[in-house]
Order: C-alpha cells, then sequence, then structure tokens
C-alpha cells in the first residue's frame, strides 16, 4: 500500500503538472471504487482550474472550482501524467484531461482508491478525526507518551493509530521503531518519555529521508513522474525477517502485530 512518503512523492510529481491548469474533460471508464465516484464530478471539476495540490495523511487535496477533489491510492493506485488520447491499459480507470494536452490518470488494480468531491474537505468523515502530521510543529515525543498512558497495545499498532499520528504505515514504523531501539511489541504503556521522544524523532527523520528518496518501492508503487521510489534498498528490517541485522549481524525475527507482518531485532531492540 502506498504510504505518506509514496502519496507526497505522487503530489510532488503531479502539481506541478495541474497547478495553473484547466481540466477540458473528465473521462470515467468505471465508477466502482472503494467509494463510487460521484456521477456529477464532471459538472463540478470540468471547465474549472486547478489551484492547489495538497496532502492530508495519505490523502490528496486537490482544490479546483470551488470544492476539492480527494484522492486516495488505496492498496494498489497511482497517478500519473500520461498524453490526452493515450489508449487506456486495464486497470485505467479515470483520466482528467487538461488543456496543457496531458492527463491525469489513475490507476488502480484493486479498486481500494477513491476520487471524492467535496466543499469542505477537512470536515469530510474520511479527515474530520486524522491527528497530526509527523512533519508537522503539533507532533513531538510528548504526544505519544500523553497518548500512549494506559494503553496496553504494543507500540507499533499504537504509532500506526491515525488518531494519534497520521501517515504511519507499516514500512516506516517498522523502520522508526527499529532506529529508536524498541521492540516493536512492547506495551505502549510501558515506554518511557524519553523513549517516545527518540521514538518521535526517529519517525521524522525516516519519514523526511523517505520523502526525498522518492519513497519506497511496492509490487503496486509507481511515483506521480512515473518512477518508483528508491528508499526500499535503504530498509533496515521491514521484510527481511530471518535475514542478517545489518547492524549487530544477528538473525531478524518476525511476529504479526495488528494482523501485520513486523520485523525487528531482539538484539537492537528492547
Amino acid at each position: 500500500m502506498p504510504e505518506l512518503p509514496e502519496v507526497e512523492t505522487t503530489r510532488r510529481g503531479i502539481a506541478p503538472h495541474l497547478e495553473g491548469h484547466k481540466v477540458t474533460r473528465l473521462v470515467v471508464r468505471d465508477r466502482r471504487l472503494r467509494w463510487p465516484i460521484p456521477e456529477d464530478l464532471a459538472i463540478q471539476i470540468e471547465d474549472q482550474t486547478f489551484t492547489s495540490v495538497k496532502r492530508r495523511a495519505k490523502y490528496l487535496l486537490m482544490e479546483i472550482g470551488g470544492g476539492t477533489l480527494i484522492g486516495h491510492l488505496g492498496m494498489s493506485g497511482s497517478l500519473r501524467l500520461v498524453p490526452v488520447g493515450t489508449p487506456p491499459a486495464k486497470h485505467e480507470h479515470v483520466d482528467i484531461e487538461l488543456d496543457s494536452g496531458l492527463a491525469l490518470r489513475y490507476t488502480d488494480p484493486r479498486r481500494f482508491g477513491a476520487l471524492l468531491w467535496s466543499r469542505e474537505p477537512l470536515a469530510h468523515p474520511l479527515l474530520a478525526k486524522l491527528g497530526p502530521e509527523p512533519l508537522s510543529d503539533e507532533f513531538d515525543g510528548e504526544r505519544l507518551y500523553q497518548c500512549s498512558r494506559g494503553k496496553s497495545m504494543a507500540v507499533k499498532p499504537f504509532i500506526m493509530d491515525n488518531a494519534v499520528v497520521v501517515g504511519v504505515g507499516n514500512i516506516y514504523a517498522t523502520e522508526a521503531l527499529f532506529a529508536a531501539g524498541i521492540d516493536p511489541r512492547r506495551e505502549a504503556g510501558r515506554i518511557s518519555r524519553a523513549r517516545y521522544q527518540r521514538l518521535a524523532e526517529e519517525i521524522r527523520r525516516v519519514l523526511a529521508h523517505a520523502i526525498e528518496r522518492g519513497g519506497t518501492t511496492l509490487r503496486d508503487f509507481i511515483g506521480g513522474d512515473g518512477q518508483p521510489g528508491y528508499f526500499q534498498q535503504e530498509l533496515f528490517v521491514y521484510g527481511r525477517g530471518g535475514q542478517l541485522c545489518k547492524l549487530c549481524g544477528g538473525t531478524l525475527s518476525e511476529c504479526r502485530l495488528g494482523q501485520r507482518a513486523t520485523v525487528f531485532c531482539r538484539n537492537c531492540q528492547s
């Protein structure tokens, strides 16, 4: 699933091609995404100009015509620019044709993504209750510490809770916990303030570095510019269960937390 760095990479890739450009035509080949594409979407965006492309958590907020097109890439979705008239391949469900001669094409083999329309996107039910952005000043170790008090759940699913902080998905939670030296199985409520300060710093560092490296190349992800990310080759633990730890040389362990595969080092994390 594309995570925050992949979505931010997509935002940076498509924004220069959308902002200031008018939609000449909306082509919908299949409305059946996680939520059906609104029947009146063409009325809302055709002949309107994109004014900005922002991101909130893993949602893309494309402002146009007095409202916002809310995009989510789901499990396997991608957005890229193609010349208008490029024949669609299988699973290429939507084209937003622009006055530049390019079209923003949405591809989603599993159809778990979304393209929705809202006049007040931050009040939309999908966004209204989200926690702070991990790279914002609103997020720090003190927030993690306070939110974790009395929590018996493991720390990894705790930091993946979007009400605590947004966008810390499986890959980056695994990597940040390793960098902070914290066992992902530890109870969230039994971790000290000092260790949460370190964890918050590592979450910010890992995500910022992944964004600069273009996200993580997974089986289904391609960036908005058509290029894959390059962070995967720098992963220390995610997807490396049974391999040797890059720091201590021990064998990495694997377990399941919150129905997610979790890799960690018993020597480096406690």
